[in-house]
């Protein structure tokens, strides 16, 4: 018999919490995929970043902007601009903030299971 697994960010498995911010995730069929929701004036290297003393993050991204503007600044100099409706794919070493007086919120389907985890 098939199994089909439904599953809704409104009960999600685990929630990862940070000023201005959450992150919530749901695993099923092997794989963890995240939702971020950030307030304005949210910033990674501020709320995220600061706890664990990183200066930039380490997490390799792939997801899709569902609402708002964010900003990516690459280690390297680069800096993108992330819209709804944008599928992104962001490489280690970058820092990110909300752009504008609107909340973001992205979803995650690479790299969810290390992003904002709580140093053990």
């Amino acid at each position: 018999m098939l199994n089909v697994i439904l599953k809704r960010f409104d009960a999600p498995d685990e929630v990862r919490t940070f000023a201005k911010g959450r992150f919530e995730l749901v695993t099923l069929g092997g794989m963890t995929i995240g939702r971020a929701s950030y307030e304005p004036g949210w910033k990674w290297s501020l709320h995220v970043g600061a706890a664990t003393g990183a200066k930039s993050c380490q997490v390799e991204h792939i997801g899709m902007v569902v609402s708002g503007c964010a900003t990516a600044a690459m280690d390297d100099g680069r800096v993108i601009e992330m819209r709804a409706g944008d599928v992104f794919h962001i490489e280690p070493g970058h820092d990110s903030w909300v752009v504008g007086d609107a909340p973001y919120v992205s979803l995650h389907f690479m790299g969810a299971e290390k992003y904002a985890k709580a140093r053990k």
